[in-house]
């Protein structure tokens, strides 16, 4: 995502280093492409070339080594993000970023050679939403529920509830647990209540309404959205299965998943999408949402017991099965990666135990015959048939290890998992301000069939999630939203952090994002940046960065215009800058709002005197020539009183701002450096 540096610039650094053991002609020298006095030749190849990055490019600049030792593993998160999400940031600039690739990519041009680069930027986000990009994430364990939040042996349940709320508990458990040093942020994934359990004595509840399975399983088919009443049958270290009456299906977790989150026994409401992997038929379970109504006795029906013709038969099947339960009895084969079962008769297939957890797998002893019964899933490789473990030799494996066995839980109530951001600050963890973190029923309610979201699909579903989330949100107000992408290319999801500001009417997407062109030349050893100076100022309230800039150029103009009028506070209120002392309608910069107003009714209402007899066209032309040729000038010399020309190149400054005149817009202003601290206006694209 991004950092903290607002300017992007290589001024004094690369370029200074190339001219101070040069001659005063040897910039235009590298330049022109002339030859040099002790050398007959000619550079072969000298032009001026216009490119504009594709997204192929985008990941070679994110891939390529000299840039990849230029990150480190501080920013090498950072350049991967340049690849994946199409444009550089402040934390990756163009300028230092983008040479390298230059240097690969136009190998055939001589120095003297130049080209003007089209790309795209993000600059100016506050260095917080880069920060929480790039959190900590942290589950609350079954332990922490027991042992920190319900303190007790019996009374718990895997879940905070309304007299047990996350933020009373969760800094604690953080503070045991995380270590702040590793990024100030943390995303807390944990489940809660929306009703207190009752663990006996006192009152007697209402009894819940009876619960007993469904009968969907029989029909579900790959695509389907299903909402099942099912009982978990058996457990693997990635997944369960679940059974209702119509048959059993696989619901998958993943790597993360923890085989003692889940019992034997566990009534479940889920409700999720349907996938299917290597034939078999089963339960997303990223993204599927899980509701525990309680636990029943479980048993089992006579399983179909698999002769070598079966299993080869099996191997053969097409389309995508339901969990069938079975059971097939040879030789095991164990090895450090799998277990297999060598069936006599068979001349193809094998059975295979599949994730099985460590205790299961410390059952099965090599060459040893064993009887395997449990759930066939799938086939891998078309020749080893899956089976979840239920029992071997008849005699029930556990998913949870016996030394750590999993404590039952003491009530049973509805829950709903939850993501939020925390922020170490103050020597304390607490909830992040102004952050909003999507959870699992989020992107359920936005169509995702999995527990992430596309950039595409955010920018589309995010400000409705924000409407609906703050429907009294005024003008101004700001808002960030943390989401999880998948990324294809590397199969890992991570976290992205977009901020939203609301403009009166709707949530708009503030990601800072710019096409530039910008010019980079060939030194002969290496390619360097052009080095204009972008300032990029976001409109809104609460905008630090741009605040500093507009008041600035307020303050400018009490100091060179209200204090000659007789002007002896600058909330006084009596001329240009209203009473509050942050805006000013001489020009209209505004260190409230970040932008420059340019309504003339507005000025107007200010200092009428000002404005007497002109028209308002006329008021907004001369506020538009104020703010260039005298307020933002003035403005920059005094942020920027070390800025001097550089010889044989314009040194700009270049100003993105936002207009309102009743709505908003976004321009360009560009200044020259034509002295030590001095700024004249070169243009604007309002002027376009």
């Amino acid at each position: 995502m991004n950092t903290k540096i607002f300017i992007n610039s290589i001024v004094g650094v690369a370029l200074a280093a190339t001219l101070c053991s040069c001659d005063e002609n040897a910039w235009n020298d590298k330049l022109d492409g002339f030859k040099d006095a002790d050398d007959n030749t000619t550079p072969e190849q000298v032009e001026a070339v216009e490119y504009t990055l594709t997204a192929a490019d985008y990941k070679s600049i994110a891939s390529n080594a000299t840039n990849v030792a230029l990150a480190g593993d501080d920013l090498k998160a950072a350049l991967t993000a340049v690849g994946t999400r199409g444009y550089f940031s402040d934390q990756i600039p163009a300028a230092d970023y983008a040479p390298a690739f230059l240097a690969s990519k136009f190998y055939y041009l001589d120095k003297g050679s130049s080209v003007k680069l089209t790309y795209r930027t993000q600059h100016g986000l506050p260095a917080e939403l880069a920060e929480a990009a790039g959190a900590q994430l942290y589950t609350v364990s079954s332990d922490n529920y027991q042992q920190d939040v319900w303190e007790s042996d019996e009374n718990y349940i895997d879940a905070f509830a309304p007299s047990k709320p996350a933020s009373r508990f969760i800094p604690s458990i953080l503070s045991e647990n995380v270590d702040p040093g590793d990024g100030g942020y943390c995303v807390v994934t944990y489940s809660e209540a929306s009703q207190e359990p009752v663990f006996g004595g006192g009152d007697t509840p209402e009894p819940p309404a009876p619960w007993a399975p469904g009968s969907e399983i029989g029909d579900v088919a790959v695509g389907d959205n299903v909402d099942l009443k099912a009982v978990v049958t058996a457990i693997c270290a990635q997944g369960y299965v679940v059974t209702d009456n119509s048959g059993s299906i696989f619901v998958y977790k993943g790597s993360s998943f923890d085989a003692s989150s889940v019992a034997i026994g566990e009534q479940q409401n889920i409700s999720g999408s349907i996938g299917a992997y290597n034939g078999g038929l089963q339960v997303t379970g990223s993204s599927a949402t899980v509701e525990v109504i309680g636990k029943q006795a479980v048993s089992y029906p006579a399983p179909q017991v698999m002769t070598g013709a079966d299993v080869d038969a099996a191997c053969t099947r097409t389309g995508d099965h339901l969990a069938i339960y079975a059971q097939l009895t040879g030789k095991a084969v164990v090895t450090e990666r799998n277990i297999n079962i060598v069936v006599d008769g068979a001349s193809t297939g094998q059975g295979s135990l599949y994730q099985g957890t460590a205790d299961q797998k410390a059952a099965f002893t090599n060459d040893a015959q064993v009887t395997l019964t449990g759930y066939f899933i799938a086939i891998a490789g078309k020749r080893y048939l899956s089976f979840v473990a239920t029992s071997i030799n008849g005699k029930a494996i556990p998913a949870a290890s016996a030394s750590s066995p999993r404590k039952a839980v003491a009530a049973d109530v509805p829950t709903t998992a939850v993501n939020v951001l925390y922020h170490y600050e103050n020597g304390r963890w607490n909830v992040a301000s102004g952050f909003n973190t999507l959870s699992p029923a989020d992107y359920k309610a936005m169509g995702q069939q999995y527990v992430n979201i596309s950039a595409a699909d955010a920018a589309k579903y995010l400000p409705v999630y924000l409407r609906n989330k703050y429907p009294y949100a005024q003008n101004g107000d700001v808002q960030n939203v943390m989401y999880l992408v998948y990324n294809s290319t590397d199969k890992t999801t991570n976290y992205f952090c977009d901020q939203y500001i609301y403009n009166g009417s709707a949530w708009t997407l503030n990601d800072g994002i710019v096409t530039e062109t910008n010019q980079f030349v060939n030194l002969g050893d290496r390619w360097i940046y052009d080095p204009t100076v972008y300032i990029t100022l976001p409109s809104g309230r609460g905008q630090t960065f741009s605040a500093t800039y507009y008041q600035a150029c307020v303050d400018w103009v009490y100091d060179n215009i209200c204090v000659p009028m007789g002007d002896t506070s600058i909330t006084s209120g009596l001329y240009w800058i209203t009473k509050y002392g942050n805006n000013e309608y001489y020009s209209g910069t505004s260190a409230y709002q970040n932008n420059v107003d340019l309504r003339p009714g507005s000025a107007r209402e200010q200092y009428a005197a000002g404005y007497e007899g002109m028209t308002d066209e006329q008021v907004v032309a001369l506020m538009k020539k104020r703010f260039m040729e005298e307020v933002m000038p003035g403005a920059l010399a005094k942020l920027h009183p070390d800025a001097k020309p550089m010889e044989g190149i314009d040194l700009i400054y270049q100003i993105t701002f936002g207009v309102y005149t009743g709505e908003s817009a976004t321009y360009v202003a560009r200044f020259k450096v034509t002295a030590p601290g001095t700024f004249v206006p070169v243009d604007c694209t309002w002027d376009d």
